[in-house]
């Protein structure tokens, strides 16, 4: 009995390495590339974001292993966070106007409507509905209030479903999104 207690405690204190983030970065390139980018709606920032987040996680090692896959996708948020700075008044300066211009140019009209939403908005929607984290958690990495998140998940929410014309291309998405980070590799964190 003390011996599969032994097992179990040793199980629950392994911690994450350096190496170890290196292949959660590694085999998780695109999908932390593509949260870096989704947040920062620049390349060469998400680029910035994407190093940051790895460099943040190589660091500050003292995550459980179990842990670490979240820890990455954490400071990816959190490193968007710092070069972006989203604020609920950012909807202030925001256009729907502009963005549904700016959606229209673009080929894939979903994904750039995202990318057009304010950052505010963008960082509500990423982080609560594409990453799935709790209201709670948006708040605190936000430093805002529940009613902030509320609104700007409700007005992401209505403007991509009306820039999403000829189908239902947001659910599509969403869906598309959570399969993909329910692979295999996605599962095991």
């Amino acid at each position: 009995m003390l011996a599969q207690l032994q097992g179990i405690d040793e199980r629950a204190t392994q911690y994450a390495t350096v190496t170890g983030f290196c292949e959660i970065f590694t085999e998780e390139m695109h999908s932390l590339y593509l949260l870096s980018f989704l947040l920062t709606a620049d390349q060469d920032k998400a680029e910035q974001c994407f190093i940051g987040g790895l460099g943040e996680c190589v660091e500050g090692i003292g995550a459980f292993m179990e842990w670490s896959r979240l820890w990455a996708r954490r400071a990816i948020i959190k490193q968007a966070m710092l070069m972006v700075r989203p604020s609920p008044s950012d909807t202030d300066h925001w256009s729907p106007i502009h963005a549904k211009a700016a959606a229209a140019a673009l080929p894939n009209g979903l994904f750039a409507a995202i990318l057009s939403l304010s950052a505010f908005e963008r960082f509500v929607f990423v982080m609560s509905i594409l990453e799935g984290l709790a209201d709670r958690d948006c708040q605190c990495l936000l430093k805002c209030t529940q009613r902030d998140i509320v609104i700007a998940r409700e007005l992401a929410l209505r403007f991509l479903v009306t820039s999403d014309r000829g189908g239902d291309h947001l659910q599509e998405a969403l869906q598309a999104w959570r399969t993909f980070l329910s692979s295999p590799k996605m599962s095991e964190r």
